[in-house]
């Protein structure tokens, strides 16, 4: 297997010994065997419950520091592991799902009962399609930034257009 994809015993280690490593490994989750984006996505959602009680304007503000303090673990834990964008780097998973779930803290493009879980569910499997896919321009930002800037933004934007998608398919459904 590559390098991107698994982590030697030593890797592991100079991870996890950092409070970095951990940020952007997200607490763990990105250590999977497999599947470190989905399972750095699924985790993304448990802070999200809490964190959708926000105001607007103080999420926003969280994901903007979550992501200055994502840039700069993630590119430390990219040195540790001296792979830029492992697999097991999956924070920017964390605030890309983030971004995607904002439509669902808008009332307007909430039906009239409210949130339900198929919006979640909606938002999660957009985020993965878009982080997967990586159409243009995610593609290209993906394979020209390095570093933990590159790891972040490719991510942020595949948010931004799981968010998009997200917030018109809950206009069309009311």
């Amino acid at each position: 297997m590559s390098a991107k994809k698994t982590l030697s015993a030593e890797q592991r280690r100079a991870l996890l010994a950092t409070p970095a490593g951990w940020l952007a490994c997200g607490f763990g989750s990105g250590l999977t065997p497999v599947a470190q984006g989905t399972f750095g996505s699924l985790a993304a959602l448990l802070p999200w419950l809490l964190l959708r009680e926000l105001q607007l304007p103080i999420y926003l503000l969280v994901l903007l520091f979550g992501f200055a303090i994502g840039v700069w673990a993630c590119n430390v834990a990219g040195r540790a592991v001296g792979v830029d964008d492992h697999r097991s780097l999956v924070w920017d998973e964390f605030i890309g799902q983030w971004i995607a779930l904002i439509p669902l803290m808008l009332p307007a493009l909430l039906p009239a009962n409210g949130f339900a879980w198929w919006m979640l569910l909606t938002g999660f499997v957009l985020f993965r399609l878009f982080d997967v896919w990586k159409p243009w321009p995610i593609s290209w930002l993906d394979r020209h930034l390095k570093g933990g800037i590159g790891v972040m933004v490719d991510d942020v934007v595949a948010g931004v257009f799981a968010a998009v998608v997200l917030g018109l398919t809950l206009s069309w459904t009311h």
